[in-house]
């Protein structure tokens, strides 16, 4: 169970009193007692200089109450995150009970240490800053606060553990040769990546939105129970606790999502048109080409992520390429020995390896005897370096890169197990998602060759701009993806979508951030939203877009920290000590200071910035540049 933090630092309260006091003591030349003052005066001044009883007494209840909290928050989040675990690799109905008694007992007492909380804060300005931090996070925490009404809470409970179960278990069944036919996620996802049959792809991605629908009314409900919560606590509703999280106010937050996507819209524009183009070459008028993209033709069921379409689009087929599937499967890699491979290169860096138990307890292939979910995530359940991953690792590309994604959170929760709970946690949590990415920037073919799964594989120049588009396809395509999710969510929080319009505000969006559409009508019988994960878990969005500007902020820190000399996408900082110094001195912050900080420590700068993004892609968009000449961009 992870929670987002985010707060201000203050002075502390021993130095408030010491400056009391001191102004008491040492103010102005020294008089002889009484000279030049009226005694009454005087009498009045030495009052005000002593500290108030009632307040110093405050602060010392704060500095108990966040011992206390600790100390109840783990041993609570450690239940429920034992019973998640255990829900995630055994989805049953008993589990999914357990997981939501465990949560529904989160839920009570966040609510409740949330309004005592409420009391310190007229002595915010004299806590220390590890208190004050503490408080301020332990206010922002809740991603489902839960109403005061413990029969409502334990309804908001129920609910949020069926809604992933469902997602877990969906399974689209149609009739096939006289009998029922049944597939999951991984296998309707199989399709959208490999065929190229219109009718196949589009059965393929009706067919995983049929599981969503009996989510609607479910959803509806947990929205209604969340705000309630949210209010009780100092809210509007959820999506103002959910952008209050940055260090920042709510509006600034937003403010700075828009300013970064300024940044790199023209990119993803770019790579839209040329794509489209493409697609429409092989699918005729089914991809017009000045409109948006259907959807179940760009090779992934939420059209997130592009990269499966690559060899449609590839700038030069002739070119050396990296077939690392082929590589993986050549060498004879295991989903044990892709994990072994990703741990490597963080100990290359001068990081730790991952202790015993990661290899006991971690799911790293899909059990044959029980549902699960397959979902990629990394845990440290008891809060105390109990680190595992669970997967349902297939030998490819795409997996080798998820896990090293997936040890990015492993080896945060490593380096900052030890602090209080509340600063178990990313900088802000676009930190935690982009550390495993940063690392994965630098599977390079050097890094390849050094680790012995390529041999002698030379990359020029078209074969640079091949991998570009295949990292393109993946990082810039998302882009837009990671920041309409949470701009729906945070307009049904704020009622600015109705549950009669989910499904229209979510295609609205869909199409005019992202030029993406819906291949055949949707209507609000339909709920697409549904049928991406972190709508149904309940998972904050914002963090992906936010990483995937972070990892390249990161990557061309690092890089400089190792000495790289060239340009920023040849860069591999595998081996780098000096790289791995860097890295752990954030990792261990924690989200114990403002984000700002972890961000200086790392990169020396105070402000997240998408010029190193654009910088990694400088070769691909002068190519794209070039070949849209003529076309028509935009939709």
């Amino acid at each position: 169970m992870r929670r987002i933090r985010s707060a201000r630092s203050s002075l502390s309260a021993p130095t408030i009193l010491a400056l009391a006091l001191a102004v008491g003591a040492c103010g102005g030349d020294k008089k002889t007692a009484g000279e030049g003052k009226d005694p009454v005066d005087a009498k009045a001044q030495a009052a005000d200089t002593k500290p108030d009883p009632e307040r110093v007494k405050l602060v010392e209840e704060a500095k108990a109450f966040v011992s206390e909290v600790d100390a109840n928050l783990r041993k609570l989040w450690v239940a429920a995150s034992k019973a998640e675990w255990e829900k995630s690799t055994n989805i049953t109905d008993e589990t999914e009970a357990k997981a939501a008694e465990a949560n529904a007992a989160v839920m009570a007492y966040e609510t409740e240490a949330i309004s005592k909380s409420a009391k310190f804060r007229p002595v915010l300005d004299a806590l220390d800053p590890s208190t004050r931090r503490q408080i301020e996070l332990l206010q922002r925490t809740a991603t489902l606060p839960a109403p005061p009404d413990a029969e409502k809470r334990e309804e908001l409970a129920r609910i949020a553990a069926k809604l992933e179960g469902m997602y877990g278990k969906g399974k689209y069944c149609k009739k096939q040769g006289g009998k029922e036919v049944c597939r999951d996620l991984g296998e309707l996802s199989r399709v959208l990546a490999e065929s190229r049959d219109e009718t196949e792809l589009l059965d393929a991605w009706v067919g995983w939105r049929t599981i969503s629908p009996p989510m609607r009314p479910l959803y509806q409900r947990l929205v209604e129970l969340g705000n309630e919560g949210a209010k009780a606590i100092g809210y509007r509703d959820m999506g103002e606790i959910w952008r209050s999280r940055y260090d920042m106010s709510p509006e600034e937050f937003e403010r700075e999502v828009e300013r970064l996507w300024k940044q790199v819209e023209p990119l993803y524009r770019a790579l839209h048109c040329h794509v489209r183009a493409k697609l429409h070459e092989v699918y005729g008028d089914k991809v017009p080409l000045d409109g948006p993209i259907p959807a179940h033709l760009l090779g992934n069921m939420w059209a997130q992520d592009w990269s499966n379409i690559y060899p449609m689009v590839e700038p030069n087929p002739g070119a050396a390429r990296l077939d690392i599937t082929r590589a993986l499967e050549a060498k004879g890699y295991d989903p044990i020995k892709m994990v072994k491979a990703a741990e490597g290169f963080f100990v290359s860096l001068g990081l730790d390896p991952l202790p015993k138990t990661f290899w006991e307890r971690s799911m790293f292939e899909k059990p044959a005897d029980r549902e699960v979910v397959c979902h990629a995530s990394a845990w440290d359940v008891n809060l105390s370096d109990d680190l595992r991953i669970k997967m349902c690792i297939k030998v490819d590309h795409e997996d080798f890169v998820t896990i090293h994604h997936e040890l990015g959170h492993n080896y945060y929760y490593h380096y900052y197990y030890r602090l209080p709970v509340l600063f178990q946690a990313g900088a802000h949590d676009g930190f935690h998602e982009a550390i495993g990415d940063a690392i994965a920037l630098s599977i390079t073919p050097e890094y390849l060759e050094k680790i012995g799964l390529i041999e002698g594989v030379k990359v020029d120049e078209a074969g640079i701009l091949n991998k570009q588009m295949q990292d393109a396809l993946q990082k810039i395509a998302f882009l837009p993806f990671g920041k309409l999710v949470d701009g729906w969510r945070w307009r049904v929080f704020a009622g600015d979508i109705g549950p009669d319009a989910y499904n229209a505000g979510w295609w609205k969006l869909r199409t005019e951030v992202q030029g993406v559409a819906a291949p055949v009508p949707r209507t609000e019988e339909h709920f697409d939203p549904g049928a991406k994960y972190h709508i149904p878990a309940n998972v904050p969005y914002m963090r992906y877009f936010l990483a995937h500007i972070l990892q390249f902020q990161f990557h061309k820190a690092l890089c400089e920290a190792a000495g790289h000399q060239g340009p920023l996408h040849t860069c591999s900082i595998y081996g780098s000590k000096e790289a791995g110094a860097k890295l752990r001195a954030m990792l261990e912050l924690g989200a114990s200071r403002p984000w700002p900080d972890a961000l200086e420590k790392l990169t020396g700068t105070r402000k997240m910035d998408a010029a190193p993004l654009v910088e990694y892609f400088a070769p691909l968009a002068a190519w794209l540049e070039e070949q849209n000449q003529g076309r028509t961009c935009g939709w």
